[in-house]
């Protein structure tokens, strides 16, 4: 077979990698429950026409096709597979699975979902056609309180402060509310709400010149409205002097609204929780938008102190109609975590390390070919008792058994006992071979320290 000519945007991670990603997933798994959410797991496909309301129509959907399907001529078959697609995120799928289940389920609906997803797009640094994502949400049937809006991401900020001390950065979860924005953009005489937050949504990549010229050009914005637009946009404070500053902006410019002052008093709670809860973690951004057509709340996205140009690894929101039946309406509030983009950004900055890249603590080394079982039989008593163990894979000379190890990052060769010449058994030792130390061991009660049992995540240094 010909070498294989790599596929760019589908990551495949060596082992220590994956023993890496594992970590990143259990952790965030083991706090999500932690918090009462219940995992899911949601099917990879869902109708075409299903996966386009999220209004995120930029996004490259894989259609699924069949090469062959017998009775169907070659139009029709295309017609009836293109009506399929991978998904390209999780809140689609989870907005069909709470329609179809709401019968079944009790709310507020906790629910987290660890799955694969795919998008279409160009893969560069943190992007990926093929990645993991980590989602919570909780779920209402007609309504939904706004605290939970306050909890969602202080979760999210648990959850990845977990990861702490493995080696990941600080993050940053910046906040804003939609209703602040729309407020304010109303009382100041604009009503193209959602093309002004598409030009604001452009200030880190073009600036705020340009950005000021699209508020004109694209909204019908006069230079005064840009300039009090891109001024709401500037504030920002991880404390709730930020709403001050809101206020007395929008009272300069004779924008204090209903809606508004709605919105502030949500942005408010959620900043005051969080300089409890996660003093410094949560901040209040102003021009973050995210979702044009889908969010109507609460808006957050996620960076990590120092790797800012990689863009958010978590994001999400408040959103009130996208599960609907057309007679019920459930609300949410949920977030997402890129994990593929989080792990590779821990792997490729070398922030993180396994100490090992093979689950084994133990090779059980075997003296002969004829006395393999007895090698077995250890390997499972320490098996037995939680122990992984692999053993030798042939019964060379044990310096060879002993270097194979090595290669495998295995830190313990354990060698059984053998008759001597007065036909007696001696007893098992094992080995660590990092330190040299060579001891008498019992199968039934040996155990490698707790930090060499199982492979471990670390910081890199």
């Amino acid at each position: 077979m010909a070498k294989p000519t790599p596929l760019s945007g589908f990551p495949e991670w060596l082992p220590d990698g994956r023993i890496v990603e594992q970590h990143v997933l259990d952790t965030l798994r083991h706090t999500f429950e932690l918090h009462g959410f219940a995992g899911i797991e949601t099917r990879a496909v869902e109708p075409l026409d299903q996966l386009l309301r999220k209004g995120e129509t930029s996004k490259e959907v894989y259609v699924l096709s069949r090469l062959q399907e017998e009775g169907l001529d070659k139009l029709d078959q295309q017609r009836a597979d293109k009506q399929l697609g991978l998904h390209f995120d999780l809140t689609v799928p989870f907005a069909r699975y709470v329609l179809e289940n709401a019968g079944r389920i009790a709310f507020p609906f906790r629910r987290y979902q660890i799955q694969k997803v795919w998008r279409g797009e160009r893969p560069q640094d943190g992007r990926f056609r093929e990645f993991v994502q980590a989602d919570i949400d909780i779920v209402g049937a007609g309504e939904l309180p706004y605290h939970f809006e306050v909890e969602a991401p202080l979760v999210m900020a648990e959850a990845l402060g977990a990861l702490r001390e493995i080696g990941l950065p600080p993050v940053r979860i910046l906040v804003n509310n939609r209703r602040v924005a729309e407020g304010f953009y109303r009382g100041v005489g604009l009503e193209d709400v959602e093309g002004v937050l598409r030009q604001i949504d452009k200030l880190d990549k073009i600036g705020p010149e340009k950005v000021s010229e699209l508020l004109v050009t694209e909204c019908g914005a006069t230079d005064d409205q840009a300039k009090a637009c891109l001024a709401l946009a500037s504030i920002s404070g991880s404390d709730v002097g930020v709403i001050d500053e809101v206020r007395a902006l929008a009272e300069s410019y004779g924008a204090v609204t209903e809606l508004l002052e709605t919105g502030l008093a949500e942005l408010g709670a959620l900043i005051a929780a969080a300089a409890v809860r996660a003093p410094g973690v949560v901040v209040a951004d102003l021009k973050i938008a995210r979702g044009l057509d889908y969010y109507t709340g609460s808006v957050y996205e996620t960076v990590l102190v120092g790797h800012e140009q990689l863009g958010s690894v978590c994001s999400g929101g408040r959103y009130d109609t996208l599960a609907s039946d057309g007679k019920n309406t459930y609300p949410g509030v949920g977030l997402s975590i890129g994990v593929s983009r989080l792990v590779s950004r821990l792997l490729s900055a070398d922030l993180v390390q396994a100490s090992r890249s093979v689950p084994s603590a133990v090779l059980v080394a075997v003296s002969s070919e004829e006395e393999r079982a007895t090698s077995d039989t250890v390997a499972a008593a320490l098996r037995a008792r939680d122990i992984p163990v692999e053993v030798a894979p042939s019964a060379a000379r044990f310096g060879k058994q002993i270097k194979y190890a090595d290669r495998r990052g295995i830190p313990f060769v354990w060698f059984p006992g053998s008759a001597g010449e007065d036909g007696v058994v001696g007893a098992d030792q094992v080995k660590d071979i990092r330190s040299g130390d060579q001891v008498d061991a019992d199968a039934a009660s040996w155990a490698p320290p707790a930090e060499d049992r199982w492979p471990r995540v670390v910081p890199r240094g």
